[in-house]
């Protein structure tokens, strides 16, 4: 092709013709662009387009809005533009939509697809059966590479990704994997068992997703079997699926850590965002209560000193943002696996030291703003030493909540925050005002 196609003029004016002949050339993700920049002439533009791209641009669209493409359809065409769709994509659509709607669209299935579907939905959907698809391309070794390449020309177009090619046995178990470049580049007449790697790394059914992102990250591949306890291959995961668990997984953690559920979208409801919101205001509230507890405690300290009131503040603030930079570290070391039983103790050295050099650093320009509110040696000496207790406690606390969370089996991402800052807070005001208490002779 010599020039750039103009993806949102051919859509909207050109012919059924001039379409057909271009859109083998368009991602249908470019395609879903349009259909959301015209939400007024979408249905028109859908029903100019071939049943394979209508498959592939609902495959795109978020799991909660594929139905909303497909409804406008009648029944009977439904059911051709989901023979294009892959098996995973359908199952995500069916459990995002209610129960009615959902039996509905399954019972357009037909046979295999159902029983396919069915499988996928009695997965976990944050396990690797819940984002594997069903459709993948299984040979015996027996076969030779001619045969081979005749048996995907004829069988396998409608397959996802052709990159890896699974050799199994009779009863689907699992023996091997070829690839699409050795097969191209081997004589015909060779054996599959000749060009087969038996040493094929695959993922368990019931591995969690995030592990299994950890996976394709460690190994760089773009495609890996799922099998069961018997090592039976039941599907692959490709990495688009991966790219889907790494957003969400991503988005999952940032809306946790702000104290959000992971549901609440930014079109969402008023409604949502309360409920979403509130439940984590009203704990950060009693947690605000505890440190306020605190202050309270030294009330006769403070009316005697009232630059105590001005500093306490940056003591714990400082305190809680090096909180948050540790707590952050962690949680993602423990997302990623990167924190482990075996460097757990240097993990945790590293975030004293570094708590403590912090601390040291921030320390000298605190004691300085301290003398700026109140001239007094003693007073800077003391806001020095508390902020360097804080920033070691809020390093230590952003090391040891998550990895206690974790060991509970409550995600360090939910909590985390809320913990930590209340115990940079709690301890800030403890540690500055006890020991302006402590020393309060030198004060006056």
């Amino acid at each position: 092709m010599g020039e750039q196609i103009n993806i949102e003029e051919l859509l909207l004016n050109g012919t059924p013709a001039q379409i057909e002949a271009m859109i083998r050339f368009i991602h249908p993700a470019d395609v879903l662009d349009v259909l959301h920049e015209h939400e007024d002439l979408a249905r028109e533009i859908l029903q100019k387009l071939p049943d394979e791209m209508i498959g592939a641009i609902i495959d795109e669209e978020e799991a909660e809005d594929k139905y909303e493409l497909l409804r406008g359809f009648t029944r009977t065409h439904q059911k051709t533009i989901l023979d294009e769709m892959s098996s995973d994509e359908i199952t995500d659509m069916i459990g995002s939509m209610d129960d009615e709607e959902g039996k509905d669209v399954f019972n357009i299935l037909d046979k295999e697809d159902q029983e396919d579907v069915k499988q996928l939905l009695s997965y976990d959907p944050d396990s690797a059966g819940g984002i594997m698809t069903t459709e993948f391309i299984g040979i015996y070794d027996n076969k030779t590479v001619l045969k081979t390449l005749e048996y995907l020309k004829s069988e396998c177009q409608d397959v996802e990704m052709a990159t890896y090619i699974y050799v199994i046995s009779r009863n689907m178990e699992l023996r091997g994997v070829v690839s699409l470049r050795d097969l191209v580049f081997t004589a015909f007449d060779t054996r599959i068992a000749t060009i087969t790697n038996h040493n094929v790394i695959s993922i368990d059914v019931d591995m969690d997703q995030e592990e299994v992102a950890n996976t394709f990250d460690k190994y760089g591949f773009v495609m890996m079997p799922v099998v069961d306890k018997e090592n039976k291959i039941l599907g692959v995961i490709t990495i688009d699926d991966i790219l889907e668990v790494i957003k969400e997984e991503a988005s999952e953690d940032i809306h946790h850590m702000a104290g959000l559920a992971k549901e609440e979208r930014v079109d969402g409801t008023i409604g949502d965002s309360i409920k979403s919101r509130l439940p984590w205001l009203i704990i950060n509230l009693l947690t605000a209560l505890l440190a306020s507890t605190v202050i309270d405690l030294f009330q006769s300290t403070i009316s005697q000193v009232v630059a105590l009131s001005a500093v306490m503040t940056i003591v714990s603030g400082m305190g809680g943002n090096a909180g948050t930079q540790s707590l952050t570290i962690i949680v993602r070391g423990l997302s990623l696996g990167e924190l482990t039983k075996e460097n757990a103790r240097k993990v945790l050295m590293k975030e004293l030291v570094v708590g403590l050099v912090n601390g040291l650093v921030i320390a000298v320009f605190v004691s300085i703003l301290a003398l700026y509110y109140e001239f007094n040696i003693m007073f800077g000496l003391i806001a020095g030493i508390a902020m360097i207790l804080n920033m070691i406690m809020a390093n230590f606390s952003g090391y040891l909540v998550p990895v206690v969370l974790e060991k509970m089996n409550v995600d360090p991402a939910l909590a985390s925050g809320v913990f930590v800052t209340t115990v940079t807070d709690v301890l800030g005001f403890l540690f500055f005002l006890g020991l302006a208490s402590m020393f309060m002779q030198y004060l006056v």
